[in-house]
């Protein structure tokens, strides 16, 4: 007889997969660490831009018409560019651990015969 899965212990299942659990702490410290961005960038651009944005008789960058989508576009160039840099710290770190190869049982037999009948043949045996 067929046991039934409820949908609670489907559920459960599911989330007990660790793959998805890392994915759900990866979006909410994503989520964060988009919010940062883009505070520290709109502070940045605004500083920069504060004698533009006092000749145009504009408060902030983001009240400029494209303003929004300037400051969006550069929240995904400095969010793209620091994940670029982790993902290429851990391909460097897994390069790093590579395992080290054991000798091949066959080369050294063959190597080992090579010195035995070179021994061998100094011998004149």
């Amino acid at each position: 007889m067929k046991r039934r899965t409820t949908f609670l212990s489907d559920f459960k299942a599911f989330i007990g997969k660790g793959n998805v659990v890392d994915f759900a702490v990866a979006v909410v410290i994503g989520g964060a660490f988009g919010k940062v961005v883009d505070a520290v960038v709109s502070l940045v651009m605004t500083l920069l831009l504060a004698p533009a944005l006092k000749a145009a008789n504009v408060s902030a960058i983001s009240a400029w018409p494209a303003g929004a989508v300037i400051v969006a576009l550069i929240n995904f160039i400095v969010i793209a560019f620091v994940v670029f840099l982790i993902v290429r710290g851990i391909e460097a770190m897994k390069r790093g651990e590579r395992p080290i190869s054991t000798p091949d049982p066959q080369a050294q037999l063959a190597a080992a015969a090579t010195r035995l009948s070179e021994a061998l043949e100094r011998r004149q045996l």
